[in-house]
């Protein structure tokens, strides 16, 4: 089970991998990068055996991590940061548009967040 969690991160990482283009918004790709990490973070809970809330809070999945002796770097806990692509970005509404910059930042870090979660699987 933990496995085909941290494959769904890894196709949420190959669709915001994809060549933008005008039709698509950067705030949907953020999305994706969100889905990624919050998907390979409960892939290691499910690996431990940690029970965890089913939410799109990757702040909330990181702290469970900790509390349970779960180790985490300072790169993995930048995650945290992911969690307002998890609903806000999607929607149209009085928010700045995703700069590429924010986009490539994002990104990363969901990068790192499933390569951390590889190699405790």
């Amino acid at each position: 089970m933990a496995r085909e969690w941290l494959n769904r991160a890894k196709s949420n990482l190959a669709i915001a991998r994809q060549p933008k283009t005008d039709d698509i918004y950067r705030e949907d790709l953020c999305f994706e990068v969100q889905q990624a990490a919050e998907k390979a973070l409960k892939a290691v809970l499910l690996a431990k055996g940690i029970k965890f809330r089913f939410v799109h809070d990757v702040s909330e999945l990181l702290t469970t991590l900790e509390r349970n002796g779960v180790t985490l770097t300072d790169e993995v806990r930048n995650a945290a940061i992911l969690t307002d692509y998890s609903v806000a970005a999607r929607y149209p509404g009085p928010f700045e548009p995703i700069t590429e910059e924010e986009f490539m930042e994002s990104l990363r870090i969901a990068e790192v967040v499933v390569a951390w979660a590889e190699t405790r699987i």
